[in-house]
């Protein structure tokens, strides 16, 4: 039997990735090396792989929400989702996929938040003024001229959200690699290891069932 081949506790064998892992500084691997450390519980390679793709993070969450300012807690959660959930990535080779599906749930789940939080003032209900006695009107500054088509928006983006999640999870991926990290037909099949004419009828299923999930939403909006 060779040397080269490793056994964990139980028998099961390790790979060539495992091996390499073992005998490099975690800084100097790459990201399928330092992935396969995470999975076998090295000490400190966790810490590696959260701190090399904080970037990539923050792009990502740029991408999908530019105009958001304050996005440390969406960051945060991400290392969380990252740590409690690398085990579960069967492919090394589609990191930057299973990353990019992290943030985009925690994008809709923002949204979602935003939406609940809507703060609603009563017209009728009294305000007390600046020397104790309550007036009986409330002013209400003017901040956009189209207050409804920013919530709006907002409900649209739900409903999308909402629609992504009711397709399966193999379209859901492919058409937000094409749609929102704007990856390339051939790019998305190396990624999810799909031969490319399957990648592109993922991709054109997704947009159907998403258009058909949208549909009532849009005519409403109409």
């Amino acid at each position: 039997m060779s040397n080269n081949v490793k056994f964990l506790p139980g028998g099961k064998k390790v790979n060539h990735l495992s091996v390499v892992a073992s005998q490099k500084n975690f800084s100097d691997m790459t990201d399928a090396e330092l992935i396969v450390a995470c999975q076998q519980h090295m000490p400190g390679a966790i810490d590696q792989l959260l701190k090399r793709h904080k970037s990539t993070i923050v792009a990502m969450i740029r991408k999908r929400a530019p105009e958001w300012t304050d996005t440390q807690d969406i960051i945060q959660e991400a290392y969380i989702r990252m740590w409690k959930s690398i085990d579960q990535l069967r492919s090394p080779a589609a990191f930057k996929a299973w990353l990019g599906q992290i943030v985009t749930n925690l994008y809709y789940d923002e949204l979602r938040r935003k939406v609940r939080n809507q703060d609603v003032v009563s017209l009728d209900e009294p305000v007390e003024s600046e020397d104790g006695t309550k007036n009986a009107e409330r002013a209400i500054a003017d901040t956009t001229t189209q207050p409804d088509k920013a919530f709006q928006r907002m409900e649209l983006v739900q409903a999308l959200g909402d629609a992504l999640e009711k397709i399966p999870q193999q379209f859901r991926q492919s058409v937000l690699l094409r749609e929102v990290d704007g990856l390339s037909y051939e790019e998305i099949a190396v990624i999810t290891n799909t031969e490319l004419g399957t990648v592109k009828s993922r991709i054109s299923r997704a947009r159907v069932k998403i258009q058909a999930q949208l549909a009532p939403y849009l005519k409403e909006s109409a």
